[in-house]
């Protein structure tokens, strides 16, 4: 009886020690604990994803869908054009969504409106330049499943232009990460979704009109404000609980994060931007103007032939922290056919280092001239001429022999 308990008692003390084992595994996969169903963070130089939980899981987007409403607006419109809010477009928001209480018939530039989409979340303000852009809701709704699949976003599909919750309104968090990444492409963009406030004038059937921000990482006094936040796009629903999508920028790193299904979505978001920008940093593995090798060049002369490669530019690349005293091999791809004559600065060929699955290239420049020799031409010719004259010689010789045949004869 004793024996069966002292064996009971290992094979139990065998598996606490073996759920703390696997605890500790399952800890350092995912260093981060947060509610959000679906998240992401990547960095938007190298599209290197540095955390993910769930990302290519479809969600429902909510009011983050306005940024591709946003980028579809700014591709096809002026900014100072003027639009006028017609009585569907207005009238047609659901209770409970929010509005920025346009009225009908009022008038707004472009750029205000996209103001208020971006900086509010106003959903009246979507569907004025949905009409607007697209003729019509509907074909607008058109424009926007084209550009998602234009971006290859296969795991998108949106029927409305400001995230009304509908079964077939859905996304994932890659894909929305990888949306944000084309917008943050244009200026005008990236100015709007990084906006705390916007103040609209007076039109003519209302007042003038200040709006905050909906994202508190944009705002200064907020609890919740985050510095290195550079653009942002919110979105709630009940079924879709708190989202966002947001961009940061910090010691010449910028990564992109998508938190969705989320009850904590900004405290998350800075989570996952910390943990970002203290385990991760950008090194300079060669600098500019760096000799990356010599080589020789067969037809140019003895003081311009031995060539050094430079670097054209500086390959700054993404590493771990605790990488940064690392180092890593290249590789050289040389042009084909390399000869003189070769002027400075003529790209000659390029580098290459492969670092976590990323490649990161830049072109290699010659540093000199390299003159052609002369003196492979002179000893060809001159290789040439005694053939030929061989060949003269060895012809009269011949003749001249048969004539004394004949002669003789």
């Amino acid at each position: 009886m004793r024996l069966k308990c002292k064996k009971i008692f290992i094979f139990i003390l065998i598996l606490v020690l073996w759920s703390c084992n696997f605890s500790v595994l399952f800890a350092e996969e995912l260093p981060l604990q947060i509610t959000a169903n679906s998240a992401i963070l990547i960095d938007n130089r190298t599209n290197k994803i540095l955390l993910n939980k769930n990302e290519n899981e479809k969600m429902y987007p909510a009011s983050t869908t306005k940024i591709l409403t946003a980028i579809l607006t700014i591709e096809h419109c002026n900014l100072d054009d003027i639009v006028t809010a017609s009585y569907d477009a207005v009238m047609s928001i659901p209770d409970g969504y929010s509005s920025a209480n346009i009225q009908i018939g009022e008038q707004f530039t472009v750029e205000q409106l996209l103001q208020m989409l971006l900086v509010y979340s106003a959903n009246d303000a979507a569907n004025v330049l949905a009409e607007h852009v697209g003729g019509s809701i509907d074909s607008f709704v058109s424009m926007m499943n084209t550009k998602l699949n234009e971006l290859q976003l296969e795991n998108s599909h949106f029927t409305n232009a400001y995230g009304k919750h509908d079964e077939n309104h859905y996304t994932t968090a890659y894909d929305l990460a990888r949306l944000l990444q084309y917008c943050l492409k244009n200026e005008t963009f990236r100015k709007l979704a990084g906006s705390a406030s916007c103040a609209i004038p007076a039109t003519n059937k209302s007042q003038s009109r200040l709006y905050k921000s909906t994202n508190e990482l944009l705002i200064p006094n907020s609890k919740n404000y985050y510095q290195y936040l550079t653009t942002g796009k919110t979105g709630y629903t009940s079924q879709a609980k708190e989202c966002l999508v947001s961009s940061a920028y910090k010691n010449d790193l910028e990564f992109i994060c998508v938190v969705l299904g989320s009850s904590d979505r900004f405290g998350e978001t800075k989570q996952l931007y910390e943990y970002g920008f203290s385990h991760y940093m950008i090194k300079n593995v060669a600098l500019q103007n760096d000799i990356a090798t010599q080589i020789e060049i067969n037809n140019g002369t003895k003081n311009t032939r031995n060539l050094d490669l430079l670097l054209n530019e500086n390959i700054p690349v993404l590493i771990k922290t605790e990488e940064q005293n690392n180092t890593w091999e290249s590789e050289i791809i040389l042009n084909d056919n390399l000869s003189a004559p070769i002027i400075a600065n003529e790209v000659v060929g390029k580098v290459k280092y492969k670092i976590d699955s990323v490649e990161y290239t830049t072109d290699l420049v010659a540093s000199h001239d390299v003159v052609e020799s002369k003196l492979l031409k002179y000893i060809l010719y001159i290789g040439i001429t005694i053939i030929i004259l061989f060949l003269f010689y060895e012809l009269f010789h011949s003749n001249g022999k048969k004539n004394k045949k004949y002669r003789r004869k």
